[in-house]
């Protein structure tokens, strides 16, 4: 979350940078009120608490003296302090409640190279491989759902026999070709990012900590009887890893990779590219996170944003690079880098990474903070995450794009080692 020194010193600031984000004004104007009236409440605690302290004092002082009449007209106004203090103890966490409830749905500000736009179309296409783009022919032009079903590796209708709609199920070739995309992509990232298998399964305040919860709580899966949430993204629990601890400046960045099933409602979504696997509930990802100290941050960035176009590179996979601006962000970034892969059957841009540097949004609702080297107060770490990278949509447009014209599908010489050498998907006869 953002800090509330910016709402108290810089509000005017505060509320044109969150206007770059379609936040109205109004809700900057209630943050400052709620944090105005909890320093009140706040003080007015303090003061009491103050004088039941003294009063404390005071009756001790009294029976020492052996003036019993006035330590126990002591007693009696502490006991009244007392009271009161519970009342104002209430008011004063009811109005920091308040506050925090407030902060928590505000999203981080933009930083200032960020694009300015409400949406999608104020986005900036910054890059794409090839420069010219590919050729496709009219075999390339059959869409993946079409060609799972005709090759026998992508089951649709069974996999929401199984679960609803949405759950595709991948077999034969399809299921390996999964398997070893995540094998790729974990090998490609472990000479600088350690692996992880975090649970899949998170506690609210994990949800809390990345920004997820409360805002989207209606696009996950919440497991009432536990109340535990699945996982939309590895980001989550990858965040918590070191919530509430201090790290060390020499021990910085902390890069992780991990991969996970990630589980989404996509409440939002109705009717919008549902065919296939455009848009689906359940899908693999190996995603790409790192805890920073704040003048490691851009490298990072732009290390993350490197390594996921390598792996679309070496999958031969046309794809740009999108600067998303500040109304199309999500709410804990403060720049993202979308990386689209074009599918020719689908004849669609396709999102298969979002790389974001968070600032300290996410540190701050986590506590995580380092200890820096020149011994000065701990500070809070940067972070940063993307994903490197979600396999359903990059399944669909390899299959489109690697379709022969006898309905064969050819697979990346980069995955060879993954499918013991097996790199074409035979027509079923």
């Amino acid at each position: 979350m953002i800090d509330i020194r910016q709402a108290r010193d810089n509000p005017d600031g505060l509320r044109a940078a969150l206007a770059r984000r379609g936040v109205p004004a109004s809700e900057v104007d209630r943050l400052v009120e709620a944090d105005a009236a909890a320093r009140v409440a706040a003080g007015k605690r303090d003061d009491t608490r103050a004088r039941v302290k003294e009063l404390s004092r005071l009756v001790v002082g009294a029976k020492r003296a052996g003036d019993t009449e006035r330590a126990e007209q002591l007693a009696r106004e502490s006991r009244l302090e007392g009271e009161t203090l519970k009342a104002e103890e209430a008011a004063a966490d009811d109005a920091a409640d308040e506050v925090r409830s407030l902060l928590l749905t505000l999203p981080n500000l933009p930083a200032d190279d960020v694009p300015d736009g409400t949406g999608p179309d104020g986005n900036v296409i910054r890059e794409r491989w090839p420069e010219k783009g590919l050729v496709y022919e009219q075999h390339q032009r059959i869409p993946h759902w079409d060609i799972g079903k005709e090759l026998g590796i992508l089951d649709l209708e069974r996999g929401a026999k199984l679960s609803g709609s949405m759950f595709p199920l991948y077999r034969g070739m399809g299921a390996r070709l999964l398997r070893a995309l995540t094998s790729f992509a974990l090998d490609h990232h472990r000479d600088m990012f350690e692996e992880v298998r975090p649970p899949t399964l998170v506690k609210t305040e994990t949800m809390m900590s990345t920004g997820h919860l409360p805002k989207f709580a209606d696009d996950a899966y919440h497991l009432e009887r536990d109340d535990l949430w699945a996982i939309p993204t590895a980001e989550v629990p990858l965040t918590s890893m070191f919530r509430g601890e201090i790290l060390l400046e020499n021990d910085l960045p902390v890069c992780l990779t991990a991969y996970t099933p990630c589980f989404r409602r996509e409440a939002g979504s109705a009717g919008r590219d549902t065919r296939g696997l455009l848009r689906v509930h359940e899908f693999d990802k190996v995603e790409l996170f790192a805890y920073t100290a704040p003048g490691q941050s851009e490298e990072l960035f732009t290390t993350m944003v490197t390594r996921a176009r390598e792996l679309l590179v070496a999958l031969g996979l046309e794809h740009r690079v999108v600067a998303l601006c500040a109304g199309d962000m999500g709410i804990s970034a403060a720049r993202t880098f979308d990386l689209e892969v074009y599918a020719p059957g689908c004849d669609q841009w396709l999102e298969v990474s979002s790389i974001s540097w968070c600032s300290d949004y996410q540190a701050r609702r986590a506590g995580i903070r380092y200890k820096p080297d020149d011994g000065g107060p701990a500070r809070l770490v940067h972070t940063l995450n993307g994903s490197a990278l979600a396999w359903a949509r990059i399944w669909a447009a390899l299959v489109e794009t690697g379709r022969h014209e006898d309905g064969s599908v050819q697979l990346p010489d980069v995955l060879s080692p993954y499918l013991g050498g097996e790199l074409l998907i035979p027509r079923k006869d």
